[in-house]
């Protein structure tokens, strides 16, 4: 199929990428002068995206590498390094904001632009890195040299194809597929179709190995679904961060995307119609155009047809605490509490989590059975070994009886509903029964909302207005119900 009509909307506009190249030679002038006038043995690098020319329209963030020698002190390049971002930002008239990685670095909105300033370890290919940032400066001199200009389009395409099914980014809230890595997938087989062909067949674990290395069996990537060597490092594999569940929507979606493009019994517009709509954001349109109040009835009607029991959990955000950091304890967290729901023999259906990543942080968990009857039976030891049985009855006394090979009793439980448990361990006395991430535990015991699914959505403008502005709190809602609605239908961003 010819993508041009499709490409005229990914590639960024001739006045886009002059201002981006203006901005960017800006920052680097400035760093390095910077740097000369003030003694300081370091350079400003261009890299990512932008550097490589594979970014899409609208999504020209630019990221800056200050590279220091390797024999620099480490606290040296972090004070230095954020000195040097600083000034940049202030000569450049920018909006500065901190972050937090392997070391600190600034984000500055200069000219309009996000720019990334960040310090790092000037290393040669084949060495080890200091800091976790060091290969990308590696990652851009390699695409460079060997992405010809024609690919640059395949990989557009092939990146907001991931975009829109929902397999696109590598931080750890997607856990999907890097831009490097699309990068060196349109390297590796040539074109955005031919990336697609290959995806639809491939295995449990796959492995590719451009440069030749013979590292990809290592034991070490045994558990990684697809083990794509860095050209750059031959003991990295660049999809380290995809999961297991992103991989497989991106397989399922290459299917489904291939078998329209090779049915030649749809008429040609109607396919060409369908394979556009692969490229753009899903239409939801039993939501469209609907305010919040009734897509919470439809999600709640919805809900109610399962016949199950959908929990709310809400609670603050900590200050001072990344999204990188935020989303694993998050996961952790909620994986934990449906682990020990299953334990006490209720049974958990679905869960998830979703947050703003500022303000607030709603666990879904849906429950197939969320009451118990009153009484359960509490096995003890098999019948044969006396001793164990003695000390079994010891402790029991008079109810025990024998059921099959065990001895048991009838116990009265604890805990009816699922609701009590999880009320029961989310306290500071009991939350070391679950997995709890470390800066969240504090947040999830002393200030957490537990409700079923028809009263938050019921009270849906105070649960997302508390402490925000109206406008805003209406944003995060209709984001959050969006998610319920990707809950409650799993694997639509995979088909058109």
């Amino acid at each position: 199929m010819n993508y041009e009509s499709i490409l005229k909307q990914l590639r960024p506009t001739s006045e886009e990428i002059d201002a981006v190249n203006e901005t960017t030679e800006k920052v680097i002038n400035f760093i390095n002068e910077l740097c000369e006038k003030e003694g300081i043995d370091a350079k400003a690098n261009a890299v990512g995206s932008v550097a490589k020319n594979t970014w899409l329209r609208g999504k020209s963030d630019i990221d800056i590498f200050i590279s220091f020698p390797i024999d620099t002190d480490m606290d040296y390049l972090k004070e230095k390094g954020l000195d040097i971002a600083y000034k940049t930002n202030e000569a450049l008239d920018g909006n500065p904001s901190e972050h937090y990685a392997s070391h600190p670095y600034l984000t500055c909105d200069i000219d309009g632009f996000e720019v990334d300033i960040v310090p790092c370890y000037a290393i040669e290919e084949g060495q080890s890195i200091i800091s976790a940032v060091d290969r990308t400066i590696l990652h851009t001199k390699y695409i460079q040299r060997h992405l010809r200009k024609e690919q640059e389009d395949e990989v557009l395409l092939l990146k907001k194809f991931m975009d829109a099914v929902g397999t696109y980014g590598s931080e750890f809230k997607t856990g999907g597929f890097a831009g490097y890595l699309c990068e060196l997938l349109i390297l590796k087989y040539g074109t955005f179709e031919k990336t697609l062909r290959a995806a639809q067949n491939w295995k449990k674990h796959t492995e590719i190995d451009l440069e030749g290395y013979g590292t990809a069996g290592n034991a070490i990537f045994k558990d990684d679904p697809l083990v794509f060597i860095d050209p750059t490092d031959k003991n990295r594999n660049v999809g380290a961060a995809l999961r297991m569940e992103r991989y497989v929507d991106f397989i399922v979606a290459s299917r489904n995307f291939l078998a329209i493009a090779d049915d030649n019994d749809l008429d040609e517009k109607i396919r060409e119609e369908k394979i556009i709509e692969f490229f753009k954001p899903l239409e939801k349109e039993h939501l469209s155009d609907k305010s919040n109040e009734e897509i919470a009835k439809i999600i709640m009607e919805s809900f109610k047809d399962r016949q199950t029991q959908t929990l709310i959990l809400k609670f603050k955000i900590p200050e001072n605490i990344s999204a990188d950091a935020l989303h694993p304890q998050l996961l952790k967290t909620v994986s934990s509490i449906c682990e020990k729901i299953e334990m006490e023999e209720f049974s958990v259906f679905k869960y998830d989590y979703w947050t703003d990543e500022e303000r607030f942080v709603i666990f879904t968990i849906e429950l197939n059975v969320f009451k118990q009857g009153k009484y359960y039976i509490h096995k003890g030891p098999k019948v044969w070994p006396k001793k164990a049985c003695d000390n079994f009855k010891k402790k029991w006394q008079d109810a025990l009886y024998p059921l099959d090979e065990f001895m048991v009793l009838t116990r009265e439980r604890e805990f009816k509903t699922a609701k009590e448990f999880i009320v029961h361990m989310l306290n500071m006395e009991n939350i070391h029964i679950i997995k709890v991430g470390k800066n969240i535990k504090e947040a999830i015991c002393n200030d957490h909302i537990l409700l079923e699914i028809d009263e938050f959505l019921n009270d849906l403008d105070n649960q997302f207005h508390y402490e925000i502005s109206t406008q805003n709190g209406g944003e995060l809602a209709k984001d959050y119900l969006n998610s319920l609605d990707d809950f409650l239908n799993p694997g639509q961003y995979l088909k058109r």
